[in-house]
């Protein structure tokens, strides 16, 4: 299973927010420079993270991003999902029923292929997996220098240092 990056930039952004309060918002230059990232591309993130009530985002020069919920309720699945989208990564197209096969009956095709079957299974313990963990898990499990590197870096920042 492959996501894309904008999934771990989103999940770094959330947590960065989460260290870094809701002083007020962080504007998504900002964030971008702290990532190195292309700002364009991460506000298109942004904004997915702000549709499914992760973010919260204030309009204009001072404007920019806060987390609209606190970590504890804040998923892995529901920003991958709000990244990704709901979709299941795989999709059985029944290939089982063309070329050789066909000619398979209906008897044949009551039950599920097993290659789908076990396909959702996986995909399922994936997502109960990440929906078990949350940004607060995520904060809990970082380094203790890690929170305050990133309110220096960002208030540096601020003041244009």
């Amino acid at each position: 299973m492959r996501m894309s990056e904008g999934v771990e930039w989103g999940l770094h952004c959330c947590v960065t927010l989460a260290w870094l309060g809701e002083d007020r918002p962080v504007s998504t230059a900002k964030l971008a420079a702290s990532f190195d990232l292309p700002a364009a591309y991460l506000n298109k993130r942004l904004q997915a993270l702000v549709r499914a009530g992760i973010l919260s985002s204030t309009p204009g020069a001072r404007g920019g991003f806060r987390l609209a919920r606190p970590p504890e309720a804040i998923t892995l699945m529901d920003v991958v999902t709000a990244i990704e989208g709901p979709e299941e990564a795989f999709r059985c197209m029944e290939i089982r029923q063309q070329g050789a096969g066909a000619e398979l009956s209906g008897r044949d095709l009551r039950r599920p292929c097993g290659i789908a079957t076990a396909m959702r299974r996986a995909e399922l313990a994936w997502r109960r997996e990440l929906a078990a963990q949350t940004l607060a898990d995520i904060l809990a499990a970082a380094p203790a220098t890690a929170a305050d590197r990133t309110r220096r870096w960002f208030a540096t920042e601020r003041t244009g240092s």
